[in-house]
């Protein structure tokens, strides 16, 4: 955001930060809270703590004292965050978008870091992994819960975790169980969900789908090719189970053509069917399988619902697709408020860096929004069927 455009809202942005006064007991704490997010939303390159401090003027140790020790609560703060979204751009068929980002660091005394697979490089690095969820309604969309992951490296180093300030009670927790949490935290500060989408990393691991639907959820979720499962003929005839990228082969219900709009890339054309499927892990378990084939490219993805049998496929694709804006979310969150920019190193100072972060970034969606006058984007994703075509 550029000087003139944040001077310009200097007053909606200070009545913004007012929602949240009560999180913070001291005066000097808002105070800083206001430093730290007009520096976030500016026009530095730069949005870490000491370009931040020294550009507003304040000595760079307050801003961390400010991030790490000071007595305020992030929690809250989140959960006055969820408040907003809720009561300001909730709608009955909010989808949930879970997905985690990588962030690239060097050495290894930054809370969580070791070498594993970073998506911002594209390959496996020395980097800190956060699972993220972000509340899409129709005409709006933003992060409203997140968490930092500790791989089980940390926990067997309980000096390590001392030293970066782990609370003694945490215990490890996979990105899936992580998932569930932002999920039922969400869920409890009455942000209206109805479905849930994710990646295949989320759609092979059946107790996080069962989890989504313990929390009265529709999810959608993309699985890998691998999974294994059969359709109710083939249970029936006494087949063995089999991989769900060949049971399509064999013939099955017609291809139907969907105009999928994806603002990532363009309008797409995709052909899709669906069927019941029953997962090796549970046989007693009826889900919905849809095979989609981009029409351009031939790329085949496989999902998996928990829906029921007479929901459109389109509103399946429609909630598949929509996971777009996650990856708009973290693009914004990264280039312009500088999630990735945190050179703290503790684990209460990298949370909150966290929090403070989707405060930034939901007051920069509401305002692009509303200078932009979006409306409808987010979720109208299918325009429904364009014909028929069956396999050969």
């Amino acid at each position: 955001m550029d000087l003139e455009t944040l001077r310009g809202i200097r007053t909606e942005l200070d009545e913004y930060l007012g929602r949240f006064r009560d999180c913070f007991r001291r005066r000097e704490s808002r105070e800083y809270l206001g430093v730290y997010v007009r520096g976030q939303l500016g026009p530095l390159q730069r949005k870490s703590v000491e370009p931040i401090a020294l550009d507003a003027g304040v000595h760079p140790r307050n801003l961390q004292q400010f991030l790490g020790y000071y007595s305020w609560d992030e929690r809250r703060m989140a959960q006055k965050l969820r408040h907003i979204v809720r009561n300001e751009h909730g709608c009955a068929e909010g989808i949930g978008v879970i997905d985690e980002t990588g962030i690239a660091k060097k050495g290894n005394k930054t809370v969580g870091i070791q070498r594993q697979y970073c998506g911002s490089t594209g390959k496996v690095d020395n980097c800190v992994q956060s699972v993220h969820l972000d509340y899409v309604s129709p005409d709006f969309h933003t992060m409203v819960d997140s968490n930092l992951y500790l791989p089980q490296s940390w926990f067997d180093d309980p000096a390590r975790c001392d030293e970066a300030g782990v609370p003694e009670d945490l215990v490890f927790k996979t990105k899936p169980q992580i998932a569930l949490e932002l999920i039922a935290r969400t869920l409890s500060d009455g942000v209206p969900i109805k479905w849930i989408t994710a990646d295949e990393g989320y759609g092979q691991v059946p107790e996080f789908m069962n989890g989504v639907a313990a929390q009265g959820l529709i999810y959608v979720v993309e699985t890998p090719r691998h999974v294994l499962g059969w359709t109710p003929n083939g249970l029936r005839v006494g087949r063995e189970f089999d991989r769900v990228e060949d049971l399509w082969w064999r013939g099955g219900p017609t291809w139907t053509t969907y105009a999928v709009k994806d603002t990532t890339k363009g309008d797409l054309v995709w052909r899709a069917r669906s069927t019941v499927f029953i997962p090796s892990w549970d046989p007693t378990k009826r889900l919905r399988l849809i095979v989609a084939e981009d029409m351009l490219t031939n790329e085949v993805k496989y999902f998996l619902s928990n829906a029921p049998l007479e929901t459109p496929v389109s509103s399946l694709l429609t909630v598949a697709f929509s996971r777009w804006n996650v990856e708009r979310s973290f693009e914004d969150a990264k280039q312009e408020v500088g999630l990735d920019h945190f050179e703290v190193r503790g684990y209460r100072s990298v949370q909150r860096h966290h929090v403070v972060s989707m405060a930034s970034l939901l007051f920069l969606q509401r305002v692009s929004h509303r200078l932009r006058g979006e409306k409808g984007r987010a979720v109208d994703l299918c325009s429904g069927p364009g014909g028929d075509r069956r396999t050969a």
